[in-house]
């Protein structure tokens, strides 16, 4: 037999060999891609961070929970009580946004009963609402739950020997003229935290809190590796802020200074409006202050 002959005789069985081959690649490639996926937008992680300051005699931590978004699918309350009750915070701040507006009843509870768990485990919870979860139904549910909902309120409490007030704010936008020092003085013996869903960095700096908390960005979702920020800013309304547009200040997602204290934003919990988180896994804060050596 020729050998052109052999060739044409073994080709067709050579490539179904190859396709043959090429399937379980596929698989694998797409499982991949899957888990990527999965461990990115329904895996819940441990976020650790440290302030320091002077008003401070010993440790105190802060464990801080927001935007979960609730749905009956997800990451679970137990998960996220957990990932708290593991670290056994001092203080736990719920910061907005734990359901979507329009939400049915069933899932507005949800966010209800992580706070009625904590409460009961033996945290006090803080909360302050958002622009999606800020029915006064909930907020009757969140204090008959026994946690408490600062809706232009404040508090001072004294947590191992540190004196703390706590100031929450429930706007869902700010006028011009907002200005927090109309409604507050800051308490110069006390270390002062501001807990306000949608971070205003330039207001809140005018403020000039000790420990600003805030949520709402999500971290805008989908992130650059290597630190280099949101894929999209939605408030300066531009693609790859972090590579293209370096002059502008993008607040997304954690500390960012100010004179006498600093504001500081977490990526929260859920995957509202849709899953397409990267490079910022849902994540509880667990943020300790300490003594400033």
């Amino acid at each position: 037999m020729a050998k052109g002959e052999q060739k044409k005789k073994n080709g067709p069985k050579e490539k179904k060999e190859k396709k043959g081959k090429k399937r379980p690649r596929l698989f694998i490639f797409l499982l991949v891609i899957i888990g990527i996926w999965w461990l990115n937008n329904y895996t819940l992680r441990t976020t650790k961070e440290t302030v320091s300051s002077d008003k401070i005699s010993s440790e105190i931590r802060l464990a801080l929970i927001s935007d979960q978004h609730a749905t009956k699918s997800g990451i679970s309350n137990d998960t996220i009580f957990r990932a708290v009750d593991k670290a056994k915070p001092d203080l736990v701040f719920i910061l907005g946004d734990m359901y979507t507006s329009g939400s049915e009843w069933e899932l507005i509870q949800k966010p209800v009963k992580l706070a009625e768990k904590l409460v009961t485990a033996g945290y006090p919870v803080y909360c302050v609402t958002g622009e999606h979860d800020y029915d006064d139904r909930y907020a009757a549910e969140l204090r008959k739950a026994g946690a408490r909902v600062m809706d232009y309120a404040d508090e001072r409490i004294e947590v191992r020997g540190s004196s703390l007030r706590i100031i929450g704010i429930d706007n869902v936008y700010y006028s011009p003229t907002f200005d927090l020092r109309n409604e507050y003085v800051l308490d110069d013996e006390s270390f002062n935290i501001l807990l306000a869903h949608i971070p205003n960095y330039e207001k809140f700096a005018d403020f000039g809190a000790d420990l600003s908390l805030c949520a709402d960005t999500h971290g805008e979702m989908a992130r650059l590796p290597f630190g280099l920020g949101p894929v999209y800013s939605s408030d300066k309304d531009v693609w790859l802020p972090g590579l293209l547009h370096k002059e502008l200040e993008i607040y997304d997602k954690g500390f960012y200074d100010y004179d006498g204290g600093s504001m500081f934003i977490t990526s929260g919990i859920g995957v509202y409006p849709a899953p397409v988180r990267f490079c910022n896994r849902p994540e509880v804060v667990v943020m300790d202050i300490e003594p400033k050596r």
